[in-house]
């Protein structure tokens, strides 16, 4: 039985810009089979938006938590998207 598709965007905050927060997330979501994408935003924080199963996505968001050794997260925000439909596992920095 295949896992339900979901997307969601997330919102990081906490020290996530200068640390190699985005590589260690698209890297993550890579070896995830995950798509989607993730950029820095004004005011320290990172956003992603990503998309695939429910309990890999979990996972993904469990990973973003720790983040790289630099990191210090102190949260992410995740808030329920429509699914693009768009398939395939691409995920990307977007700038």
């Amino acid at each position: 039985m295949e896992a339900e598709t979901k997307r969601y965007h997330l919102l990081v905050s906490g020290r996530v810009q200068g640390v190699g927060y985005r590589y260690f997330t698209r890297d993550s979501a890579r070896a995830l089979g995950l798509s989607g994408w993730v950029r820095n935003i004004r005011g320290g924080g990172v956003e992603v938006e990503v998309e695939g199963g429910r309990a890999v996505i979990d996972r993904f968001i469990e990973e973003l938590r720790h983040g790289p050794p630099l990191s210090r997260v102190l949260d992410v925000e995740a808030q329920e998207m429509v699914v693009s439909g768009a398939g395939g596992a691409e995920f990307f920095i977007r700038r």
